[in-house]
């Protein structure tokens, strides 16, 4: 029997390896920001054995992993410790907000020649809407963090506004009440046809751009498909108890809805992390929101059978100082960080890398920003060696960065 027929006759068909191609692709990504800087001591890298002014007050508690424990500020997380993997040896080279979101946000390191198009935008031109909704949506807000840089304005985020208010409602979904959908079709015909008077004039993304959001703004306020999408009335109240009625717990509800519906990658924003002084009060106070939302998020995309095609990310721009300093707070610390992944085929219940005796570097394994932008692009199908052009030269997508080859 020829070698061809040896393979058709073994066992191995078409779709068995294509199914082995894609396993452990992602076809969304939830990111959960913790913007200012969670504090590694007081989340998933407790130092417990160092002095107080180290390890900080709050207790350790052990985990559903043998030997791993996470700060008592997290019970749902170390219940759920096998359901995800932590890294605790991330490191930056940013030490400023501003700098250091936009770096984690794109894989590379900020310039000042042009402003590097995040991970989200890069999904949104290199894969494309899905279901009628937006690619790439950010909740509740636009951050610095998430631009499309020299993309344009095509591929920024839509905006969701904040779901933790009672009367939530996404204004670009809503027409005015005294406008028509026949009208509002209408007017965006004519504003076509004077885009098209105006390219004649000057063809520029900023006019490219303003006629993406007319058409895809119009798409959106006539399609029930989008307004159901963003609709949480359609939750019930047990199951938004569980995620928190706040704007973080409701938003990442509404990124479990989003990407159920074809949304690609939704960023939930959650502050409250930048604590130079009083990071004990700050800390009782953020910790348990990001523990019951986060907690609820993998569950429920579990029960729906959306965890193993969504990535799952809990990241911040950098971790705090190891030494609690004289405001009892911590300062911007980049030398190490603990972030937290699940999800899209990912080995779960590891712990990945170590930081030193005093929470401070990398001790064994240290993964870069560049390390995980590759491992999120790869995660989605893309290519990590794409490159694109700015001003005439060209940019790579991922500025270097090898996948962290635990998670796959």
């Amino acid at each position: 029997m020829s070698s061809r027929r040896q393979f058709l006759f073994s066992g191995i068909t078409l779709p068995t390896v294509l199914a082995a191609a894609t396993e452990g692709r992602a076809r969304n990504c939830i990111i959960y920001f913790q913007e200012g800087g969670a504090c590694q001591h007081d989340s998933f890298d407790p130092k417990p054995d160092q002095p107080l002014d180290i390890r900080g007050v709050h207790k350790t508690i052990p985990t559903a992993l043998p030997g791993v424990h996470f700060s008592e500020l997290l019970p749902h997380c170390a219940r759920l410790a096998n359901k995800f993997s932590v890294i605790r040896s991330m490191y930056s080279r940013e030490a400023i907000h501003e700098k250091a979101k936009q770096y984690i946000f794109s894989g590379s390191r900020p310039n000042n020649a042009f402003k590097h198009p995040v991970i989200g935008a890069v999904v949104a031109k290199e894969l494309g809407p899905r279901g009628g909704l937006p690619p790439f949506v950010c909740i509740p807000r636009k951050d610095i963090s998430a631009d499309a840089g020299f993309l344009g304005a095509a591929y920024d985020p839509f905006i969701t506004g904040d779901p933790g208010r009672k009367e939530f409602r996404v204004q670009d979904l809503t027409l005015p009440s005294n406008v028509t959908l026949d009208e509002s079709a209408s007017r965006a015909n004519l504003l076509r046809a004077l885009d098209e008077e105006v390219r004649h004039a000057e063809k520029s993304k900023l006019v490219e751009g303003m006629d993406y959001f007319y058409q895809k703004a119009f798409d959106l306020v006539s399609s029930p498909a989008a307004r159901k999408a963003f609709n949480l009335d359609e939750e019930s109240a047990a199951l938004r108890d569980r995620y928190g009625r706040n704007s973080t717990g409701q938003g990442a509800l509404l990124a479990r809805r989003l990407v159920e519906s074809g949304v690609r990658v939704a960023a939930v924003f959650q502050g409250g992390y930048d604590a130079h002084g009083g990071i004990e009060k700050s800390s009782r106070t953020i910790f348990p929101i990001f523990d019951q939302a986060f907690s609820a998020l993998l569950e429920d995309l579990e029960q729906r059978g959306l965890l193993d095609s969504t990535l799952v990310l809990a990241i911040g721009e950098f971790g705090r100082t190891p030494h609690i300093n004289h405001s009892a707070g911590r300062d911007h610390w980049p030398g190490v960080f603990s972030i937290a992944v699940a999800g899209a085929g990912i080995t779960p219940g590891q712990v990945i890398g170590s930081s030193d005796a005093q929470g401070g570097a990398p001790e064994d394994r240290p993964i870069s920003i560049e390390d995980l932008g590759a491992t999120i692009y790869k995660k989605l199908g893309i290519d990590i060696h794409k490159e694109y052009r700015s001003n005439g030269r060209p940019v790579k997508m991922n500025d270097g960065g090898t996948p962290i080859r635990e998670l796959f």
